[in-house]
């Protein structure tokens, strides 16, 4: 038997396969587990964080402008969170995820995932539109995730500049 390598074609047909069938997850369910390199290469579990409140949040590539803004947003209301975990997820590498965190001083975790594996799980690896080009890219979205590791509020294409707000406001429900 001969393995053959998908193409990259065969990938962007399975990634847009796995997209249509794919949801967000529930209020109320169990959150995927996510297990990624961080931005200085750890592996970095979702599970390692029961017991606190964690903010997942996906967002598109590293240093771009809607990115920069969710995340210095998030950065800016770190304080006012308690012992609330951030975890940034993009597909960008960790190189990129430690150059993004330093240029911007983000103090945060921020996750590599570059086979959309977590997106998948979290249904917001999906086709998107700009500019009459349709493609698959990650759909900017957020998840608060309780203490016992259930979903306890989602906010699926969320603002850039809403995300830290929506979390105050679910933190303070």
């Amino acid at each position: 038997m001969t393995v053959v390598p998908l193409g990259a074609t065969v990938i962007r047909i399975l990634a847009r396969v796995a997209a249509m069938t794919n949801t967000s997850p529930a209020v109320g369910s169990q959150a995927p587990e996510i297990s990624l390199l961080d931005q200085k290469g750890a592996q970095i579990t979702l599970s390692s964080f029961t017991g606190r409140k964690v903010l997942v949040y996906f967002y598109p590539r590293a240093d771009t402008p809607g990115c920069t803004t969710q995340s210095c947003g998030l950065r800016d209301i770190a304080d006012q969170i308690g012992d609330t975990v951030i975890l940034g997820i993009s597909p960008d590498l960790p190189a990129k995820l430690e150059k993004f965190d330093t240029k911007y001083s983000l103090g945060f975790t921020l996750l590599s995932d570059p086979d959309h594996d977590a997106s998948i799980a979290y249904g917001v690896w999906g086709e998107k539109k700009n500019y009459g080009k349709v493609y698959m890219g990650i759909i900017r979205s957020a998840f608060l995730i309780d203490e016992a590791g259930r979903i306890e509020a989602n906010w699926y294409k969320v603002s850039p500049k809403d995300t830290p707000t929506k979390l105050l406001a679910a933190l303070s429900a």
